[in-house]
């Protein structure tokens, strides 16, 4: 099944660049990255599609063949003009199997600027730090995420919820609507594959299989995570006890109840972060842009899908039959699906979010996120309460130098004006879950109307 995908419109704004380099396409296992390209090259005249991983593909890329000769080779062999490389794409996938492809992109840039070329692959990440001259400032990246709520509404072909979407804010008819869409995207989550199976079937039954399938394979992945043995336990270890820990901000030593030290644990998780499979988000204490994390404090993790983590933790069953999804696992993953909402807007660069702390001996505070938006950092609560419960976001307000704040809830859209228990005014927009990948375009319409 071919999904539309905000990737989309990145590769087409990158096709028509008068300046177009190399492009690599990075992110997790499965998130559907060779999908998007096979199906983007039907826009071209010609295309030349290549798999690393076959010896027969490969062999184009013995380290002796410069890029001229390369480029003449698959011309050749696949019958096209050279006169043509301007109509053509050229997709390298799984290319971490060739440290040489890897280092010659930039030549491709170079010698033949006319032809498109894309660059795929798995664990990339560790691939292109092995290779010594990496063409820096010689290529482009795309992010590739799991489907987000936008992607999953298109794949359903809900168009009527699409259409709501995209107003700002929705009709309040379409609320009861929405929040159902959304609670079931939250309950399966966004791998592509998992999507396909309960489009076709309309039933969760046969997905457990799937999801174990995926997990499995980021679990086999580990040896190539790993530098050595005690890395590859250490790996092993988060990956069968990190789910346990969603939305909560975590310690390096001893983790999960394991003998493993922080330097041990802090190295595997970083390995992890690379790979895309688990990610660190660190805390940070400004109130202004820029945003800084700071590194010195406990993390939160952030998984590469909410699904996946439904899975593992069992609660797919029992989420079925809540209709605010907030009281989900302890309040955990409605909070993590905002944050890979988020994550999922980021294409050609990579942000991950961060919350705000507050750590004093008297009291503490965390807000759920913060946003950079013009020249103001945005406080956002993911709360179900009243906006008086906003204890952390108050103290954030009383703080900041501006008086606009943000709660994700499972109610209805709305703007109120308030004041914290100290007494600063300031301006609430109440967002239901659904709009996470709006988020941007409703801080725009906060931040020029109010």
């Amino acid at each position: 099944m071919i999904f539309k995908r905000i990737a989309n419109k990145s590769l087409e704004t990158w096709k028509k660049s008068s300046n177009r380099k190399p492009l690599i396409i990075r992110g997790a296992r499965q998130v559907g990255k060779t999908t998007l390209v096979k199906e983007f090259a039907k826009s071209y005249r010609y295309s030349i599609l290549l798999n690393l991983e076959k010896s027969s593909d490969s062999a184009f890329f013995n380290p002796q063949n410069e890029v001229k000769s390369i480029v003449e080779s698959l011309f050749l062999s696949n019958n096209i003009s050279i006169a043509s490389s301007g109509e053509t794409l050229l997709f390298i996938d799984e290319i971490q199997e060739s440290p040489h492809a890897i280092s010659i992109l930039r030549y491709f840039f170079e010698d033949f600027p006319n032809l498109s070329v894309i660059a795929a692959g798995s664990l990339l990440e560790f691939a292109m730090k092995k290779v010594k001259n990496f063409p820096v400032g010689r290529v482009e990246y795309l992010f590739m995420h799991p489907l987000n709520f936008i992607e999953y509404l298109e794949a359903i072909g809900h168009q009527a919820a699409l259409k709501q979407m995209d107003k700002v804010p929705p009709e309040s008819f379409s609320h009861h609507v929405l929040v159902d869409l959304f609670n079931q995207y939250a309950i399966i989550g966004g791998m592509p594959e998992v999507i396909s199976n309960f489009i076709e079937k309309n039933s969760l039954t046969e997905l457990p299989k799937i999801y174990e399938s995926i997990w499995g394979t980021y679990k086999n992945d580990v040896e190539k995570y790993a530098a050595n043995e005690t890395e590859r336990k250490v790996i092993k270890h988060i990956m069968s006890t990190a789910h346990l820990y969603i939305d909560q901000r975590i310690k390096f030593q001893n983790f999960g109840q394991s003998n493993y030290r922080s330097r041990e644990v802090g190295e595997a998780f970083r390995n992890l972060d690379d790979a895309k499979v688990i990610q660190l988000i660190y805390p940070t204490t400004d109130l202004e842009i820029p945003v800084k994390p700071d590194l010195r404090k406990s993390p939160r993790l952030q998984f590469l899908d909410t699904g996946l983590i439904n899975y593992e933790l069992g609660i797919q069953a029992g989420m079925l039959f809540l209709k605010d999804l907030s009281n989900s696992y302890k309040g955990a993953v409605i909070p993590h699906l905002i944050g890979q909402e988020l994550i999922s807007l980021s294409t050609f660069s990579y942000k991950k979010p961060h919350f705000w702390v507050r750590e004093k001996k008297q009291s503490s505070s965390e807000v759920d996120l913060v946003y950079p938006f013009r020249d103001k950092v945005i406080p956002i609560e993911i709360k179900s309460g009243s906006d008086g419960t906003l204890k952390s976001l108050h103290q954030f307000i009383d703080r900041c130098n501006h008086s606009y704040a943000v709660r994700m809830y499972a109610g209805v859209f709305s703007v109120v004006k308030t004041r914290t228990p100290g007494g600063k005014p300031y301006i609430l927009m109440n967002m239901p879950y659904y709009l996470g990948t709006k988020i941007p375009e409703y801080l725009a319409y906060f931040l020029d109307n109010y």
